[in-house]
């Protein structure tokens, strides 16, 4: 609900609780009798289907504002409704039939389709995502091989078609030119135009289709709303950004992304179904569903998408929910897999397979790898969130510059080094290669170069971690999880080659005295395996699906104990460094209302120095159609309480927005009430109020034709009688407790049958930040003040570069043509720029941007 959150402070000790008080949670009864057996009553049957039609058509207009969040009790409520009015119109059919219970052909076979909804949804889902996951895979090898040259025979094959059957070399396939310089120009000018086709692309059609979107996906399987996130516009751009972001070079991978066009594949589709059109919850399965099949076909690991799931993407996974996620991710892994887009049998290019078992003496260097993951993960989660900080401070217009800018510097930093010049997949998959057999790349396995290895490998690895900082986050696609993996990678192989450079050095030691002689005892390319499962349980603090991807990418069960190893040492000093991983991180400082089901807290206060005290709240009776529209145009709130009066501010119920914008267009639509209509929201009859019935009928929108003359409205129907209430005295840490469990919106707070405020997440987590900011009130003021040498430094270096290509512009065009200006100067002078920053960057987020002293 969007209106400012009035916290209290009480410092008074009465805050504390007497001996005899037990705070508990209440559904408020409510006077109203349950409704007879519609077989007894038949009227009872009339008026549940009377209202059943009300619920569906209020469903049909109902469409959750912007950034809000969805009730799961309301939505959990009428989808009960639905259900009993569709039981009820399937027992008057059998009655109309003679009482007998027959049915005709057309009804079974549509209750069978009906039942069977699920499964068609999910398999068509799965199907979906294999297609597209297959064919994106071909065009980004495509794409990055075309950087390096071309196959003479197809051009539209790449290097690895082009070369298929080659036994020594490849004559098909050319470099750009035989002279190196000019290649090196070439590579940096096709990274500078496939970042600029994404990120104009991104700017001008989908700006949600920028990052990775697993942090904005968390959100919305939760309840969080956010437009067109989930659209079919956003699935279409960031198929086609993704692979062109990828090939620009910049260090980001596409399985992050994977999770977000599955997704988006998932709530397309479910939307030609009317169940899941109309029930948030039944989406919330079927993104979830695709969320683990988006994960299962970028590492080719179906149990282990599901496992992300369950551990990272959902906060409510019932059993269900499992089963269709396993379905759908088994789907979308066999079409790829029918697909073969490698044409080896592998899902994924880093597949690869060991035959050679692991010794004891290894798990020392284990460790090693595993701490190196923590201590990454912890590097670039702090170092990226402030670039994200400086990035939304001063970069926000100039977002088409700053991707084509990383990928120029990303180009002409990584063309140089063997192993940062190739697709960051295919230098996975030599690093995790034995080196027994063909699989050698630029002498990678020669003893002679090991120590030039270690030295590119050290240089891969630090280069590729801060190549990631600045890079994540930029508005193209991109993702975290295979630039993760590879610097583990990197960092793993070289760990490898310095054991395998110690036994040899020193065979006959004590230490390595398990290694059988003439059999090659260490195995580089298992440290680069590990040390991609360690980067990459550090940067996202997943643990479990971690182990099972990389045992289904390896398929080798002698592996898992040590990955179970390194990953635990991963977890262990990633704890130390702080809760949650990059997404979590991400939601924190974009500022959406989520409350992650990891974290706990300790607060020590009351409920009612969090809520909202001052409630606009409606009146029971008496309050005048006209008026009651001039409350809902004069605020945005997205429900209202209703109380007995004013005065007594006795609870009484809860009526949504959409619900109550529905009843006033409606009357007024008809014409059936004048303005000074008196709206009630109770029932005549009802006790247990002081307000005594009205001796004038009332009015509901089922016979109003024939009391239009009337001036009473009766609302009672569209009200909630039992909303969610709490006492005061309630600690903050169970109200979260019951946002996490339940979903409602808004949770009332009710002392005594009088209403005192409501208390939503977005209190909860605004309390959250106030408490930690005052734990670091230093930590925004050095940031702001780094933050600001930073921007002078660049805006001096782009005023020098603009003078330079000026006084190059004067001598070449003799001071015509067009001018070459810094987009850094010309931000003081142009307030929009050339990039999309969303105008209403206020609107996009529920809480307060916490990009300022958030980052610690």
């Amino acid at each position: 609900m969007n209106r400012p959150s009035a916290s209290r402070s009480r410092s008074r000790a009465a805050l504390n609780r007497s001996s005899s008080f037990a705070p508990s949670l209440r559904r408020r009864p409510t006077s109203q009798s349950l409704p007879p057996d519609p077989e007894d009553d038949p009227a009872a049957t009339q008026e549940a289907t009377a209202t059943h039609a009300i619920v569906e058509e209020i469903a049909k207009i109902k469409r959750y504002e912007d950034f809000t969040t969805i009730d799961w009790v309301q939505d959990a409520a009428r989808e009960q409704l639905r259900r009993k009015a569709r039981r009820k119109q399937r027992d008057s059919y059998s009655v109309r039939l003679g009482g007998r219970g027959t049915r005709g052909w057309r009804r079974r076979l549509y209750e069978t389709y009906d039942a069977c909804q699920a499964w068609i949804v999910v398999t068509l889902v799965g199907a979906a995502i294999g297609l597209i996951a297959a064919s994106l895979n071909i065009i980004t090898e495509w794409l990055a091989d075309i950087k390096l040259g071309h196959c003479e025979t197809a051009f539209y094959l790449n290097e690895n078609f082009c070369c298929w059957g080659a036994e020594s070399g490849c004559p098909e396939w050319k470099r750009w030119s035989g002279f190196g310089p000019v290649n090196y120009v070439l590579y940096v000018l096709f990274a500078a135009l496939f970042s600029l086709t994404a990120a104009t692309l991104v700017k001008s059609f989908a700006p949600y289709a920028a990052g990775s979107g697993i942090s904005e996906i968390k959100c919305i399987i939760a309840g969080f709303v956010m437009k067109g996130f989930l659209g079919a516009w956003t699935l279409l751009i960031k198929s086609i950004g993704l692979p062109l972001a990828i090939a620009s070079g910049l260090s980001v991978g596409k399985e992050g992304p994977s999770v977000h066009y599955a997704v988006c594949t998932g709530n397309v589709i479910s939307r030609f179904f009317d169940k899941y059109r109309r029930n948030a919850a039944k989406t919330r399965e079927i993104l979830s569903a695709s969320a683990a099949a988006g994960v299962a076909v970028a590492f080719g690991s179906p149990i282990g998408g599901v496992l992300f799931s369950l551990e990272e993407m959902s906060n409510y996974f019932p059993l269900k929910t499992l089963w269709r996620s396993y379905f759908c991710a088994l789907v979308a892994t066999a079409v790829l897999a029918a697909m073969n887009p490698f044409r080896t049998g592998q899902l994924v290019m880093f597949q690869v397979k060991y035959d050679r078992t692991w010794h004891f003496f290894e798990i020392l260097f284990y460790l090693i790898i595993g701490a190196f993951g923590g201590l990454y993960g912890a590097f670039v989660m702090k170092w990226n969130l402030r670039v994200q900080v400086f990035r939304k401070k001063y970069l926000g217009n100039w977002q088409i510059t700053e991707a084509v800018v990383l990928a120029v510097l990303t180009a002409i930093i990584c063309y140089p080094n063997m192993f940062l010049r190739i697709d960051m997949t295919e230098s996975m998959e030599i690093l995790f290669q034995e080196c027994e057999g063909d699989h050698d790349y630029d002498e990678l396995c020669e003893s002679d170069n090991r120590w030039r290895m270690m030295l590119s490998l050290g240089i891969a690895t630090v280069l590729r971690t801060l190549l990631v900082i600045i890079s994540f986050g930029c508005k193209v696609p991109a993702g975290i999880f295979v630039p993760s993996m590879a610097i583990g990678a990197s960092f793993g192989r070289m760990v490898g080659i310095f054991v395998q450079f110690l036994h040899e050095s020193f065979p006959d030691s004590a230490f390595f005295s398990a290694c059988q002689p003439d059999v090659p005892c260490i195995t580089p390319g298992t440290y680069a395996f590990l040390g991609a499962g360690a980067a990459l349980s550090g940067i996202m603090h997943i643990t479990v699906s971690t182990v099972v991807i990389m045992f289904e990418i390896t398929g080798a069960l002698t592996y898992i104990l040590p990955t179970m190893v390194v990953v635990g040492v991963t977890k262990a000093v990633s704890e130390r460094f702080g809760h949650g991983g990059i997404a979590d991180r991400m939601i924190y400082l974009n500022g959406y209302p989520f409350l992650d089901n990891k974290e706990e807290h300790t607060f020590g206060v009351p409920v009612s120095q969090v809520m909202a005290s001052h409630v606009v709240s409606l009146p029971a009776t008496g309050l005048e159609l006209r008026a009651l529209e001039r409350i809902t145009n004069e605020n945005q709130y997205q429900g209202y309480p209703i109380v007995e009066d004013v005065q007594s501010k006795t609870l009484v119920g809860y009526i949504g927005r959409t619900e109550l914008r529905y009843a006033i267009d409606r009357a007024k639509k008809d014409q059936m009430a004048p303005g000074h209509a008196r709206c009630t929201f109770i029932t005549p009859n009802t006790s247990g109020t002081r307000t005594p019935p009205s001796a004038v009928p009332s009015a509901s929108f089922d016979t109003m034709s024939a009391t239009s003359g009337q001036l009473q409205v009766d609302l009672s129907k569209f009200i909630d009688p039992t909303p969610l209430s709490v006492h005061p005295r309630l600690p903050l840490e169970t109200v979260m407790e019951l946002f996490k469990k339940m979903g409602p919106r808004v949770i009332l707070i009710e002392y005594r049958g009088r209403l005192t405020g409501l208390v939503t997440v977005k209190d909860c987590l605004k309390y959250q930040f106030k408490v930690e900011a005052h734990e670091n009130p230093q930590v925004a003021r050095s940031l702001d003040e780094r933050q600001e040498k930073l921007w002078a430094v660049l805006t001096t270096a782009a005023g020098w570069i603009d003078g330079v290509f000026g006084k190059f512009r004067s001598r070449v065009g003799g001071g015509h043509g067009v001018r070459l200006s810094s987009p850094i100067m010309a931000r003081h002078r142009e307030a929009d720029g050339d990039g999309l920053r969303n105008s209403n960057d206020d609107a996009e987020v529920e809480l307060e941007d916490r990009g300022r002293g958030s980052v610690r």
